[in-house]
């Protein structure tokens, strides 16, 4: 295992993405396990999913008002970035904020490269100029677009994107690393794979379901059930970056005398895919369970099997054993617990 390099005690963190699902959840584990801890979180808040649940998420960080400082902005605006770190001089950056979503980036590409592109630039730029300890960064499982070979590994190509969400994020991995070589940054990217769990994104395809058969709405299950997704409840996601935001990738120098990048890239997992059809069924279970929906509820009347869309891929599943052997870390929560949280959340959610 690696030994960590970078303490957190008493540290100013900066987390964009701040009132998003991941980012939220990040910052309250952050501010509840350092007591000396104080962290800038920076968010635009957009309507591209129910504001309230990211109003929700920052009210819960209200609570540690005293070391949380939140920036309603974004990070395409250089200015204001430059101001943050001028201000607030952080000693590790999380960028967690990403227009995120394969579909939505088919119809509004520009948002995409404004967060994901102009926005992680500026980021980048501020990092080298105020010497930030780490800069730890959310890639994508949908780098690996149609790739055949699984499980999928970080050493293998990812050339060949399927949408334009997943090559803003191979961008950011390139980017990253060019800066880490240029000017010595320690640069972690992370590719998430499909992470779900009480209050996350309404797009998501757990939460959409549950809206729908709520409404007695039909539910599309893509590729006709035959996708597989490697689904990571959120504790175990917040878990994997925590460790990994306290090992920066080393510094060395070359033969050259330049700069070895210190540079790291991480799959972060279940490393089991699921079923979607298997999925469907322990979701509408929990959901049973919890009271969401009648016991009697006629699922088969609800179900449509339809073909793959545009930009999608059949299967996702993380090689997670270079986490596991950097950091003894390997997700663990099993699908039907998370899925029970979930439905747990969403029961009283409705009752709002």
């Amino acid at each position: 295992m690696l030994q960590y390099n970078v303490d957190l005690s008493d540290k100013t963190i900066l987390v964009t993405g701040a009132a998003g699902f991941i980012g939220s959840n990040l910052c309250q584990r952050l501010l509840t396990d350092h007591s000396g801890l104080k962290v800038i979180g920076i968010d635009n808040v957009t309507v591209y999913y129910d504001v309230r649940l990211k109003t929700a998420r920052l009210e819960r960080l209200a609570n540690f008002s005293s070391r949380f400082v939140f920036y309603r902005e974004s990070i395409a605006d250089k200015v204001v970035i430059d101001k943050i770190f001028a201000d607030h001089r952080p000693h590790v950056v999380v960028n967690l904020a990403a227009q995120a979503g394969v579909r939505y980036s088919i119809t509004h590409p520009d948002a995409y490269i404004e967060s994901n592109i102009v926005g992680f630039y500026n980021l980048l730029e501020a990092c080298r100029h105020h010497e930030v300890a780490h800069l730890v960064y959310a890639s994508s499982s949908s780098v690996y677009g149609s790739n055949a070979k699984i499980p999928y590994s970080t050493a293998d190509k990812v050339d060949h994107p399927v949408s334009l969400y997943a090559a803003t994020k191979k961008s950011n991995e390139l980017m990253a690393h060019a800066y880490a070589k240029l000017y010595n940054i320690p640069c972690t990217g992370l590719r998430f794979f499909t992470v779900y769990g009480p209050e996350g994104r309404p797009d998501m395809a757990y939460f959409g379901f549950t809206d729908r058969l709520v409404k007695g709405e039909t539910i599309k299950i893509f590729n006709y059930g035959h996708c597989r997704r490697d689904f990571t409840y959120i504790d175990d996601i917040v878990e994997g970056v925590v460790r990994v935001m306290q090992h920066a990738p080393e510094k060395q120098t070359g033969a050259d005398g330049l700069p070895v990048p210190p540079y790291a890239l991480y799959n972060i997992g279940n490393n089991q895919p699921e079923n979607l059809l298997d999925f469907v069924t322990i979701l509408q279970e929990e959901l049973v369970r919890a009271g969401v929906l009648p016991a009697d509820y006629d699922f088969e009347a609800h179900k449509e099997l339809v073909p793959m869309q545009p930009g999608d891929v059949p299967v996702t599943y993380a090689d997670t054993a270079p986490l596991e052997r950097d950091f003894g870390f390997n997700p663990s929560t099993p699908l039907r617990e998370g899925l029970r949280r979930f439905a747990e959340w969403y029961a009283a959610y409705r009752m709002q």
